[in-house]
């Protein structure tokens, strides 16, 4: 099967677990904080560091898996379940080479960049739909 195929079903199958993990978190914790999607970037920042390093079998992973199931899994189901987990997992890396100016320039560009991103594209949707503003 083609892998944008696998990464597709993967992607799915992660964004049907995020919602319902988010849907859980506002359950057990309220809504004041999206503590559901807080963990969801934890976990599944945990999740990709983990599976990345026991499947590579170029850093002696225990249980190597192929490029297909790597991507099926890392690229699709986390990358539908957060793309937290990516970010992480790229900044590590940068660490790990010791690239600690790349990866804390890359830290905090990817936060600020991100955020005047949902800014902007709260104006924008602002900008068409005034009657929704507040």
């Amino acid at each position: 099967m083609n892998v944008y195929l696998w990464v597709a079903i993967g992607g799915a199958l992660g964004s049907v677990t995020r919602l319902g993990a988010v849907e859980l978190g506002a359950r057990l914790w309220g809504h004041g904080l999206p503590w559901g999607t807080l963990a969801v970037n934890i976990i599944g920042s945990f999740v990709i560091g983990f599976f990345a390093t026991v499947t590579d079998s170029e850093m002696g992973g225990r249980w190597p898996v192929g490029v297909t199931g790597r991507q099926f899994f890392m690229t699709g189901v986390l990358g539908g379940f957060t793309t937290f987990s990516a970010f992480s997992l790229q900044t590590l890396a940068l660490a790990r080479n010791d690239e600690w100016t790349k990866a804390g320039g890359y830290v905090v560009g990817s936060v600020a960049l991100c955020l005047i991103g949902v800014w902007l594209g709260h104006l924008a949707a602002l900008a068409i739909n005034p009657a929704r503003a507040r």
